[in-house]
């Protein structure tokens, strides 16, 4: 069991449970392990969103590093893939983003990026854990010339910039008219200056709404976890769609004219479809979780696709995507992976392609959006003894519950138990027809569960 990494990196309440102490560790053990293997002084990138706590954290982990003899480049405010991009572009050893993501202003986390400029797998948070722990740390550190150095390089931002512009100049110069103009809600975070210097430089028309941080404002009642402002401003503007990024911009949820809801599921079918006409879509495969809708299991067998289901966490999905060479995966929660330009999701590239993939069908937002017909979905939480969350797989009664109700569906509807991996919960998923019926079914579920599982 691991004591610090979760699902995503670090994530915790800043300076008191993720206390510069222990960002300090977590920077000298992770600059250990991920650049034990070369035979120079590793070069690593920190990047952050705009909470009030980033700095503080920037300067533990930039402390850390200097003392075990990396040097670093600091990116200032800029979202999570454009640090993977250039840690690619820039043969960086490794790279750092200090955000906590959709969370509210007063968590900060740490994410850590091999020299691919992928998520380190669990196998080496488990490594860089393993040394925190070890009492090592006194023995890593520089001295003398060995000590690293740091400098500032916030310009390397127009590099994400123009990466946007060589790979979309062109389309959108034939696509774009004056009629069309996108909403844009930047959550106060990340990408509160970069989206509009990447729609401006393509000539995209917007409008933009919460880009203006002010280091406890991120994902307040907005972003990609607060449609509601973005829904309202799209309608009351007349605008053609919405795009709201989440707090560090690797993933994005749409709207519609209408101010509808699209999810990270209806944008992969509205992408995949995109991709498949042009023969583009590596095996006319989409990687998803097991949390996306059964909608989306449709959209794929009535159109011929191949739909694979991952475990929850895009780390899964592009796991699966590189052992088999797909190049579209995501999550429902807008976290889309286009692995043939990003090897992490990017909330401003999926939105250009979104974009791009609406204005080449000359058809509305909502349109496209009907390619999907999302299930109602409810998901209730089991309060259950934190040791037996595990054991729901072993009890006779719960099984027999849920394999009775699956028969019933008949195709129609699915039953997904998963335990919380931070908290004492299993969570009761269930998708069906009929709204009413399956919160009834997933409490009945779930009271059961607790029962037998207190």
């Amino acid at each position: 069991m691991r004591k610090y990494f979760g699902t995503d990196g670090i994530r915790r309440i800043a300076n008191t449970e993720l206390s510069p102490e222990l960002v300090y560790k977590v920077a000298k053990a992770g600059a250990y392990v991920l650049s034990k293997h070369t035979d120079h002084a590793p070069t690593i990138l920190i990047g952050r969103d705009t909470r009030i706590s980033g700095t503080l954290i920037e300067s533990a982990m930039v402390a850390g590093f200097l003392s075990y003899g990396a040097n670093v480049k600091l990116l200032g405010v800029i979202p999570t893939p454009a640090v993977a991009y250039l840690t690619r572009k820039l043969n960086a050893d490794a790279s750092v983003v200090i955000s906590a993501s959709h969370n509210t202003y007063e968590f900060n986390g740490i994410k850590y990026f091999s020299n691919k400029g992928m998520k380190i797998p669990d196998t080496l948070e488990e490594e860089i854990e393993e040394v925190m722990e070890s009492g090592k740390l006194e023995e890593l550190t520089a001295v003398n010339d060995k000590i690293g150095v740091s400098e500032y390089c916030l310009d390397l931002i127009d590099e994400y910039v123009y990466f946007f512009r060589k790979n979309f100049d062109d389309d959108m110069e034939k696509l774009v008219s004056d009629d069309f103009i996108v909403g844009l809600d930047t959550a106060n975070g990340a990408t509160y200056k970069v989206a509009e210097k990447v729609f401006k430089s393509l000539g995209i028309k917007y409008k933009i709404i919460n880009n203006n941080p002010d280091g406890i404002n991120i994902n307040q009642n907005c972003g990609s976890t607060h449609l509601e402002g973005l829904k309202k401003f799209v309608v009351e503007n007349n605008l053609s769609m919405g795009v709201a990024y989440d707090g560090d911009g690797d993933r994005c949820l749409a709207v519609d004219e209408n101010g509808n809801e699209i999810d990270g599921d209806k944008i992969m079918a509205i992408i995949s479809s995109s991709l498949r006409k042009k023969g583009k879509l590596a095996k006319d495969t989409i990687v998803a979780t097991v949390m996306s809708n059964l909608g989306l299991n449709k959209y794929a067998r009535d159109n011929g696709l191949e739909l694979l289901q991952t475990k929850v966490g895009d780390r899964y999905v592009l796991e699966e995507m590189l052992k088999d060479g797909f190049n579209l995966g995501g999550e429902q929660s807008g976290h889309v992976i286009l692995l043939d330009y990003n090897p992490t999701g990017d909330g401003i590239l999926t939105s250009l392609m979104l974009i791009k993939s609406i204005l080449e069908e000359n058809k509305k937002a909502s349109q496209m959006a009907q390619m999907v017909k999302l299930y109602p979905q409810v998901l209730v939480n089991a309060k259950v003894n934190s040791e037996k969350k595990y054991e729901f797989k072993d009890d006779k009664e719960i099984k027999n519950a849920i394999d009775k109700l699956e028969k019933e569906f008949a195709g129609n509807g699915r039953v997904l138990i998963r335990p919380s991996g931070t908290e004492p919960l299993v969570r009761v998923m269930i998708e069906g027809e009929d709204q009413k019926y399956i919160q009834k079914k997933a409490e009945e579920i779930a009271k059961l569960i607790e029962a037998k599982l207190k």
